[in-house]
């Protein structure tokens, strides 16, 4: 029966090891924030599988997996600007995304009284683009350079389904949001 919180377990020590990434980056400690980012990221995809796999889906998995998925994110995304590792623009973007996702949610939830974080195939290739983009700009800084095209092009693809991600949420809400008032 104790199975059933495995995905729970593992979403939790992902909030664990959000602390550790931060303080290596601080430390220009790169190569060993990788590692567990890179876990981070691995753990991200296991918890939802094996929920999904197994029937151990929970209304608090539901909540903890984005909440840990953002709180990893956007705190690796804004220490990785401040150390100057990601350019301030791109970092704005990112945070932008999601505070506008944020409170297109809490928007619907107002006129609707209801909640549906379902996220899109979009938003997933979107969380995975940026999970690569953090390793490597860690590899980077903590491992070997890496070719300026390559990161250049890890850039634009992260801006490009940053922006494509959080307009198909502006537009897929407000079209529930306008159906869910007109019913």
């Amino acid at each position: 029966m104790w199975q059933r919180h495995i995905p729970n377990l593992i979403t939790l020590f992902r909030f664990l090891l959000i602390p550790p990434v931060l303080w290596l980056i601080l430390h220009q400690r790169s190569d060993l924030a990788l590692v567990l980012f890179a876990l981070a990221g691995l753990s991200d995809g296991l918890d939802g599988w094996l929920a999904r796999r197994h029937g151990w889906r929970s209304r608090l998995g539901a909540f903890l997996d984005p909440l840990a998925d953002k709180t990893l994110m956007t705190t690796t995304t804004l220490l990785l600007g401040w150390q100057h590792m990601l350019p301030w623009w791109l970092v704005a973007i990112i945070i932008g995304r999601d505070l506008i996702i944020l409170a297109g949610a809490a928007a619907f939830h107002l006129l609707t009284q209801r909640l549906e974080m379902q996220p899109s195939l979009l938003s997933k290739f979107n969380t995975v683009v940026q999970i690569v983009l953090v390793v490597a700009v860690l590899w980077h800084h903590g491992v070997a350079s890496l070719p300026q095209m390559l990161m250049n092009g890890l850039m634009g693809l992260a801006l490009f389904t940053t922006l494509a991600s959080g307009l198909d949420y502006v537009v897929r809400w407000s079209d529930k949001a306008r159906a869910a008032l007109r019913s």
